[in-house]
């Protein structure tokens, strides 16, 4: 297992994390997600930390809470030192029936992370993390209540979870202004059959010096290959989540498989390791349902795509350039040109894809 920093900061974080979404189970799309108990929760946990990993992702909302509850009485009851672990929770959804008992405002925050704290079982949370955009809360009134949690010692380091690239460049901006504690990391969908977050989110990664956590890098299961007959079936069949282009998804299984073929691992290895050569992404959190699942997706780091594996890979999968990406390529080739020097448009502008 392989380790690294967490955006600017000096917290060290296994390349590998273990989701806790399938925890606890609960109702409507919690149920869809697992229904895992106590014991087959602690065997994961287990066997993710004998594998090396020493980071592990919840949420105030997984199971309905379940999942903090199973992460805090499984810590509690091994041998393993809390400082030597990485807890990462988050906060926005809805956990009560009062209006007040979702969002991102100071009085949701303060309460939520009572309430994680408590079933964590523990005195800090090393990772307190922003689950969603909440357009009803100013995003200053957000950004300073994160920074009391700092101060307070309740949480050590904070992040954020699906909002746009102009979003968490605003409130880095206020942060700094402000000389509050600013978002170190971003949570975010991608994988090699959806790689939106290269057009904004990962120039402005590159920008800030944000950490880049992955969640569902398999796509909601499709990039296991066992959708290859273009059924529905497993957690798909109940949560069709995240959408995915199904007949690009496909090209892209099918250059992977002979690869995984010849290396003899599976084809969601492959993915796995393929999001694990891109040089912005920190930390790529795996959700099993089982230890076998686990074991294969931890496989990956030992997965080492070679150069023309890697090439056959992002050509079927890349993104095509949009407005303003294509015409910053145009123009840079003309100055570049220009100048008569070599032309590194990845580098002078952010890296944003072409």
């Amino acid at each position: 297992m392989r380790f690294n920093k967490l955006g600017r900061t000096g917290l060290w974080v296994s390349q590998i994390c273990l989701g806790t979404a399938t925890f606890g189970g609960g109702e409507g799309v919690w149920l869809d997600l697992g229904a895992l108990g106590w014991n087959e929760s602690q065997r994961l946990v287990g066997r993710a930390l004998d594998a090396g990993v020493n980071f592990i992702d919840t949420a105030d909302t997984y199971g309905q809470g379940a999942a903090e509850e199973f992460i805090g009485d499984i810590l509690q009851s091994s041998e393993v030192k809390r400082e030597d672990l990485v807890i990462a929770s988050k906060v926005f959804g809805r956990v009560g029936t009062s209006p007040n008992s979702r969002g991102n405002s100071r009085g949701h925050i303060m309460d939520a992370v009572k309430g994680s704290l408590k079933r964590l079982k523990t005195d800090h949370i090393d990772l307190y993390q922003i689950h969603g955009f909440d357009a009803a809360t100013p995003i200053e009134e957000t950004v300073r209540a994160l920074h009391t949690l700092v101060e307070q010692g309740h949480v050590r380091y904070v992040g954020v979870s699906n909002w746009a690239a102009w979003q968490i460049a605003k409130a880095i901006g206020i942060s700094e202004r402000l000389g509050l504690a600013r978002f170190e990391s971003l949570q975010a969908y991608y994988s090699i059959a959806g790689r939106d977050i290269e057009r904004e989110i990962v120039p402005m990664l590159h920008s800030e010096g944000l950490g880049l956590l992955i969640w569902s890098p398999l796509a909601g299961g499709f990039l296991t290959g066992k959708y290859s007959d273009r059924n529905a079936g497993g957690r798909r069949k109940s949560f069709d989540f995240p959408p995915v282009d199904r007949m690009q998804a496909q090209r892209i299984i099918d250059v992977m498989r002979p690869i995984a073929e010849g290396r003899g691992v599976t084809v969601a290895a492959v993915a796995i390791a393929w999001l694990l050569r891109q040089e912005h992404v920190t930390s790529v959190i795996v959700g099993a349902r089982t230890e076998a699942q686990l074991v294969d997706n931890i496989s990956a780091v030992d997965v080492d795509l070679s150069a023309e594996e890697y090439k056959l890979l992002d050509d079927v999968s890349k993104i095509n350039a949009q407005y303003p990406a294509w015409m910053f390529e145009r123009q840079e080739s003309y100055q570049f040109e220009s100048l008569r020097i070599p032309q590194t448009a990845s580098t002078i502008l952010n890296k944003v894809p072409s």
